[in-house]
């Protein structure tokens, strides 16, 4: 610690703003006096409900900053933890207005005795304008940040799908009628519009002129199909034909039934995540009954996922025997002949790659 001596270190101005204005006199004769490493104290002054401190180094705090005039704010408060602070040092001109030290090191959070600091090389100092009289003036700005615990405010989830499933349910201002396999179901043309691309191109465009009173008929798709198609659309969750979690055997099956057909009406209107959540609903219950509709399905539509799945499952020769056996092998068979031709490739072993290619060359 430095010997006492006359030399002058107080506190000049509190601002509002938490800025605090420090004056050094007799400049030269500390730096003459106090070694590396002495300080001179500033009175303790209070933010944010802690107590802080400045020392001032004027040949640098150890001797690597020997050449530096060095500044520490210090957190003064015993036993204190965290403090979140954000603090800057200043020399002020001669009109008063903050001139930025060289190097300033702004710490977020300090613990207690913890400090930051800054420094400014004394060659720079000396030879600038700033050292006037004899005298420096320096300005430390000080802000803590206090959190503020409050109680979480638990909103209720979302229930937008709720009011346009009732939307659909009770045909409000519904302005469009389809014609489904035999059945007619009201919706809203803004609706469908804004969930795809297809139905805005149809609804909006080439059908824009459309009446309510005449209906739009669909084509090659069961009404229950189109029915949860729209429950989708509206709703954007999954169809309860499809979510069942039932253990009964076909009720399971119904349900990847419906899935197909989904799968291949989302694809038609361009519903993407409906078709995601169809083509992983098939693709984690492939079994020996069902894998060859669902393959003849993922190739005839282009569902590479789906057909990558199945072919995955047929490599078993067990899996592969058991769907030959099934009803609908003779549909795939007939309706699908390449796919039967790359299964075949896939399953022969690696070193009969030219019997392979001649498959695939001759089918």
């Amino acid at each position: 610690m430095a010997e006492h001596c006359k030399i002058s270190a107080a506190l000049v101005a509190e601002s509002e703003e938490r800025s605090y204005v420090l004056k050094v006199d007799d400049y030269w004769r500390a730096k003459a006096l106090l070694k590396t490493g002495d300080f001179l104290a500033f009175a303790p002054f209070s933010v944010g409900g802690h107590s802080w401190a400045v020392n001032y180094y004027p040949n640098g705090r150890h001797k690597d900053y020997a050449d530096f005039v060095s500044v520490y704010l210090l957190l003064y408060s015993a036993g204190t933890q965290d403090v979140k602070a954000k603090f800057t040092f200043n020399i002020l001109d001669k009109n008063g207005e903050p001139v930025r030290f060289s190097h300033t090191h702004p710490v977020d959070t300090l613990t207690s005795q913890g400090s930051c600091w800054a420094s400014i090389k004394k060659a720079d100092l000396e030879g600038s304008v700033y050292l006037r009289d004899d005298c420096l003036i320096l300005r430390c700005d000080v802000t803590v940040t206090k959190e503020i615990h409050s109680e979480v405010t638990r909103f209720p989830p979302t229930d937008l799908h709720r009011h346009l499933g009732d939307l659909l349910k009770n045909k409000d201002a519904a302005d469009v009628t389809f014609q489904v396999d035999g059945q007619n179901f009201s919706a809203h043309r803004c609706v469908l519009a804004a969930r795809s691309a297809v139905f805005k191109a149809e609804l909006l465009g080439a059908m824009k002129e459309i009446s309510p009173g005449t209906p739009v008929e669909i084509c090659d798709m069961e009404a229950d199909v189109f029915k949860s198609l729209l429950h989708f659309i509206y709703t954007d969750t999954v169809p309860p034909a499809i979510e069942t979690s039932s253990n009964n055997g076909a009720e399971a099956r119904e349900g990847l039934v419906m899935a197909g057909h989904l799968l291949v009406a989302a694809d038609r209107y361009n519903i993407g995540r409906l078709k995601l959540i169809c083509e992983d609903k098939l693709c984690n219950h492939i079994d020996s009954d069902m894998v060859a509709t669902s393959l003849a399905l993922a190739e005839q539509h282009g569902f590479h996922g789906l057909k990558e799945a199945c072919l995955k499952f047929l490599a078993s020769p067990s899996n592969l025997e058991a769907m030959m056996a099934s009803d609908g092998f003779e549909h795939l068979k007939s309706s699908c002949p390449s796919v039967l031709k790359e299964l075949i490739a896939r399953t022969l072993p690696a070193e009969l790659k030219a019997t392979k290619d001649l498959i695939m060359a001759i089918w």
